[in-house]
């Protein structure tokens, strides 16, 4: 089931919504002012490569979250498999 980030046009919130399905989206309505007036946004994505024990904290541009760099995952090498 796809999640999508919107932003309500008229109140300025930004919610998630959980679709059934990519195919059929339901009708979306902001859950502060009930407006039906809302902007699906592009938003990021999160990948899960290990435990959280395994995070050093530190950035996937400069090898050092944990992940080998291979040049970074723009041209498809950073290391998930």
């Amino acid at each position: 089931m796809p999640i999508f980030e919107y932003k309500c046009n008229d109140c300025g919130k930004k919610f998630d919504v959980l679709h059934k399905s990519s195919v059929n989206l339901e009708e979306v309505i902001c859950p502060d002012c009930q407006s039906k007036n809302s902007k699906k946004l592009l938003s990021s994505f999160s990948a899960s490569i290990g435990s959280s024990s395994d995070y050093s904290g530190g950035t996937c541009s400069d090898g050092s979250c944990g992940v080998p760099s291979y040049g970074g995952c723009a041209n498809g090498m950073c290391g998930i498999n």
